[in-house]
């Protein structure tokens, strides 16, 4: 078969099986990209949840010995969440970032690749593949870049015409050489919106991300969250959608037609309380579908109760004192003791001074001062 035809085969299977958007390229080294993770690193942005060498990540036939070419796919996620519950004094709500809404997208996307390698293989099976989401080594970004997908925004994001930057993103390496597509060449001019509205002054400039002070990074760290940022996360749980929300290029995108992503409100924006005591086996059966929940719950947890802080909720002292006093977490009982200093002010010093005498943890005690600091 042609080679044109075989493209044109693939590209209309593609979208039979709810992948959006499509492209190739061909497998030879990212070589710009590659110059930029080395300066990257230099400059400690790297967050240490990226996969592999920077060998590995920027020279595709390291994954695939075979490698000629590499096919892009993107799929859209929804922006909006209809009939999402209230936030409101007594029932303060978090929320998860739109990435994590409906079923986990490597579960998502890996399905659609694998039905595409099937589909190639029926077509020519001496073809070799390999696919990654995410987890895998190359940079889903850089790789939708080249494939003339999109262009990399001042956010980082890949931002294509009709998808804006909501979209899930993942890459088949081939032996087949495809015909390679044309870079989409576009920019982002004068605007400066995603740079100036990020919380903590994470976007550093071209497409740069300090991930280090990225709120989306911040919120999946497992330890205590560093005194600086505590009050920047709002009431996120997972993520950070601000810098794709201020973007003109989404305006008017909310890509919402795909039957395998189901949105529950009640899930994705959860009231706070109800999380902090939750069991491991409910936790799980509750969100363990969402990508927003692959550290665990610890992160969540921690979150929920510096979202409490962030309200100044006070139905939730009570809730916070079992907490404080009887998680054995030292991250979570030591937050808890912080959000109540924070919460109840001058109220909370007799209270966190008469559990600081019984309290061994040094961190945990760390944290009851900081309460009492922040109360008067």
């Amino acid at each position: 078969m042609e080679r044109n035809e075989f493209k044109r085969k693939v590209i209309e299977y593609a979208h039979s099986i709810g992948i959006d958007e499509i492209g190739f390229t061909h497998a030879e080294p990212f070589l710009e990209f590659k110059e930029k993770l080395v300066d990257y690193h230099k400059r400690g942005y790297a967050s240490g949840f990226e996969k592999g060498s920077i060998e590995e990540r920027t020279e595709p036939d390291l994954s695939l010995e075979s490698a000629s070419s590499i096919i892009s796919i993107a799929v859209g996620y929804p922006n909006k969440l209809p009939d999402a519950p209230k936030s409101k004094k007594g029932e303060r709500r978090g929320i998860f970032a739109r990435a994590s809404w409906g079923v986990d997208y490597h579960t998502l996307l890996n399905d659609r690749l694998s039905r595409l390698e099937e589909y190639i293989k029926t077509m020519d099976p001496a073809v070799e593949t390999k696919s990654m989401v995410d987890t895998g080594v190359l940079s889903d970004r850089e790789v939708a870049r080249r494939s003339g997908l999109g262009y990399i925004g001042k956010n980082g994001f890949m931002i294509n015409p009709n998808l804006g930057t909501y979209s899930y993103l993942g890459e088949m390496i081939t032996s087949y050489p495809f015909p390679p597509d044309e870079e989409l060449i576009d920019s982002c001019g004068d605007c400066n919106l995603c740079v100036d509205r990020c919380p903590t002054g994470a976007l550093v400039g071209n497409g740069q991300l300090d991930s280090q002070k990225c709120i989306s990074f911040l919120t999946q760290t497992k330890g205590f969250l560093p005194d600086e940022y505590r009050n920047k996360i709002g009431n996120r749980l997972y993520g950070c959608d601000t810098c794709q929300q201020v973007c003109p290029r989404n305006k008017g995108i909310n890509t919402d037609h795909h039957e395998d992503i189901v949105l529950e409100p009640e899930i994705l924006k959860p009231e706070l309380t109800g999380l902090l005591e939750i069991s491991n086996r409910d936790f799980k059966e509750t969100y363990g579908h969402l990508a927003g929940v692959w550290r665990g719950k610890k992160p969540i947890q921690r979150n929920a109760i510096i979202a409490l802080a962030h309200f100044r909720e006070t139905a939730s002292v009570e809730v916070l004192k079992r907490v404080a006093e009887n998680d054995a977490r030292p991250v979570i009982k030591g937050t808890a003791y912080w959000a109540i200093g924070r919460i109840l002010g001058n109220d909370a010093l007799e209270y966190i001074n008469e559990r600081y005498k019984m309290e061994a943890d040094e961190e945990v005690k760390e944290e009851m001062l900081k309460g009492i600091q922040e109360a008067v």
